[in-house]
């Protein structure tokens, strides 16, 4: 396999992993978050996404360097900075929320689903810069 086609299979990676993110997310807007079991997978989605997005990030911005598209490799590092940053900021605030939540704190489930819309609509922000960019990177060698 070529660079290029290493840097256009990294980034489908990326994007398949945002996008995965961004459909299953809803799914937790049909259910209670006062159920303990929920939120510890919701906790769980957030922790373990952050993760991957975090790592593939990284290997898109190396394959992305190694090809010689460095403005390209910069975007796929703030993505992965974001991700890592988000990972443990969100976990951090969800687990303060849940602990508030079996202590008896009434407004904890609504922190709780303001801290998954937040998740939710920060990570649209670089899914849709990405997907907005793609026309510019030139991937494909001519």
């Amino acid at each position: 396999m070529t660079l290029d086609g290493l840097a256009l299979a990294a980034l489908i990676i990326v994007i398949f992993n945002m996008l995965y993110f961004q459909i299953s997310s809803p799914s937790f807007l049909l259910v209670s978050l006062e159920v303990p079991t929920v939120t510890t997978l919701l906790r769980g989605q957030c922790w373990y996404h952050f993760a991957f997005l975090g790592g593939t990030s990284l290997a898109a911005t190396l394959a992305f360097v190694l090809s010689g598209r460095p403005v390209v490799a910069t975007g796929t590092a703030a993505i992965a900075a974001y991700a890592l940053t988000s990972r443990k900021w969100f976990c951090r605030h969800m687990d303060a929320a849940v602990a508030a939540r079996d202590a008896g704190d009434r407004s904890a489930v609504r922190r709780l689903r303001h801290l998954h819309w937040g998740a939710m609509l920060t990570h649209a922000v670089p899914l849709v810069v990405l997907l907005g960019s793609i026309p510019y990177m030139d991937l494909f060698p001519r």
